[in-house]
């Protein structure tokens, strides 16, 4: 009888661990179920990206393959023969505008010249709401006295694109439109054969801006030299899908690194990896100044390999974790959210009274450092009670792995609380992708950089991405390798007394 009664103890320890093991697989199981639902039913402000969502789900099998993502443009049609290009013709019907460009002999002694002929340049120009014609026009002239002598002419304008046709004004609209109101080159060709009557294919488009890019990355190698340079920095990247013929699907992930100086310039650059030696593309081996980012290996990677840069957190990427672990244990976190919330609520009123690094850093040793002590002193009594497979088990290891990069945050005055600015400069690329989807091709990604820096540089300081650009692309190919350094979008405001009315935004 003993023999039977111990059987049964022992079966009923067995199904009793069995149990306690399913009741926590069913208690992470509906916190990843969670995380699901507020991924697509959440707050706008609050939902998961993506990649958050992948790691979060990690551990359950996936049921179904990847779907390939749709193209950006439509692809044209295959054709059975190769056909002849045929040059672009502007149309008859658009109003011109000469521009007259007469030698200054002939301005000097015009009684004394006789117009002979004339060379006339056509390029398709576009302002705002309007195509037009551009006519360059320069006459010839020869002295009436000396008909033998050769004529004179002023010798043709310097051209982004060697004989093209498009103007400047129609360049700086494609990529504003592409890159800034993030209209594919499929859109923008319907655009403008349905509203103006221009037909302009997208392959002439890509070709036009590939060519814009080979004169402005000049522009994007000088600030990436200035972000080099820089004593502090926020650094964040995005993953972008790009097509590649090579890989199985035809499709791979590649990687728009961005880097931000408050207040000045960012700058993306592109990789088709996530690893820490593209950070040295920018930075190099020689940097020395604070990089604020998240708490992604790659970062500490490359703080190993250089002592002198210093990585500082992000607090709003600790809060977040904390955040998508408030169902579970809303106790424990609101509590740990209210103490977060106090530390904004004191960076929001020295943002208000304009406070300089100097006060901040006085503000933060005096307040913010009490409340970060009292909260990393409860996430270490809070880690041997919680399960570490639990979000906020997670939360809590992410928060004390950063401990030291969030506290010497408070030890900076001039470095931001997050890097949310740098996280909001990578906001008008995903709203890109939403309208493009993907990158034609792993070499596109570079163009999209240099593209996006010049454009986000503009919009950060509060200039007209256009204006810029057309002005820029007026005068580049006049200009020196020695002339590239005063173009960026920072000094060309400057010099244009545009940072009066946008230096407080900046």
């Amino acid at each position: 009888m003993s023999d039977a009664q111990d059987q049964l103890k022992a079966e009923n320890e067995k199904l009793r661990r069995s149990v306690a093991s399913l009741t926590v697989e069913v208690a992470f199981l509906r916190q990843k179920l969670d995380a699901l639902a507020k991924r697509y039913f959440g707050k706008k402000t609050e939902k998961l990206s993506p990649d958050q969502l992948q790691l979060l789900l990690s551990g359950l099998e996936q049921t179904q393959e990847e779907a390939l993502e749709e193209a950006e443009e439509p692809p044209a049609r295959p054709t059975r023969k190769r056909q002849r290009k045929t040059r672009m013709q502007i149309p008859d019907n658009l109003p011109v505008e000469d521009e007259l460009l007469i030698p200054e002999e002939v301005k000097v002694e015009p009684q004394s010249w006789k117009e002979i002929g004339r060379e006339v340049l056509e390029q398709l120009d576009y302002q705002p709401g309007r195509f037009f014609k551009r006519r360059i026009i320069r006459p010839k002239y020869v002295r009436r006295d000396l008909k033998h002598q050769a004529p004179i002419i002023v010798p043709a304008p310097a051209q982004l694109i060697e004989r093209g046709m498009a103007a400047p004004g129609l360049l700086a609209q494609i990529l504003t439109s592409k890159f800034c109101d993030h209209l594919p080159y499929y859109r923008q060709e319907q655009i403008f054969k349905s509203r103006y009557g221009v037909w302009i294919a997208r392959q002439q488009m890509v070709r036009w801006t590939n060519q814009c890019v080979g004169w402005l990355e000049g522009i994007h190698k000088v600030m990436s030299q200035e972000m080099a340079q820089s004593s502090y920095l926020q650094v964040d990247e995005t993953p972008v899908t790009y097509l590649d013929r090579d890989v199985n699907g035809g499709s791979a992930k590649g990687f728009l690194w961005t880097y931000l100086q408050p207040g000045v310039q960012v700058v993306y650059d592109w990789h088709s990896s996530r690893a820490a030696t593209c950070l040295q593309s920018i930075l190099g081996n020689s940097f020395s100044g604070k990089l604020q980012c998240d708490g992604y290996s790659a970062y500490q990677r490359f703080a190993s390999d250089n002592p002198s840069a210093k990585l500082h957190g992000c607090w709003a990427h600790m809060r977040r974790k904390f955040y998508e672990s408030q169902e579970q244990h809303p106790r424990i976190v609101g509590w740990i959210l209210r103490h977060i919330q106090q530390l904004y609520q004191w960076e929001d009123q020295l943002r208000t009274s304009r406070a300089g690094p100097n006060l901040r850093h006085s503000m933060r040793t005096s307040h913010h450092k009490l409340v970060c002590q009292r909260l990393f002193k409860a996430f270490e009594n809070l880690s041997s009670r919680i399960l570490p497979k639990s979000n906020l088990g997670k939360a809590l290891n992410y928060a004390l792995n950063q401990r030291e990069s969030l506290e010497r945050v408070l030890d900076a005055g001039e470095v931001e609380l997050d890097n949310n600015l740098v996280e909001n400069a990578i906001r008008p690329t995903a709203i890109g992708k939403k309208n493009w989807l993907f990158m034609g091709s792993k070499e596109s990604g570079h163009c999209s950089a240099v593209i996006y820096t010049l454009v986000q540089s503009c919009r950060m300081i509060g200039v007209e991405p256009s204006a810029y650009l057309r002005d820029v692309l007026e005068h580049l190919p006049k200009l020196t390798n020695r002339d590239i350094g005063v173009w960026t979008p920072k000094k060309w405001a400057t010099r244009k007394g545009l940072l009066k009315a946008t230096s407080t935004a900046a």
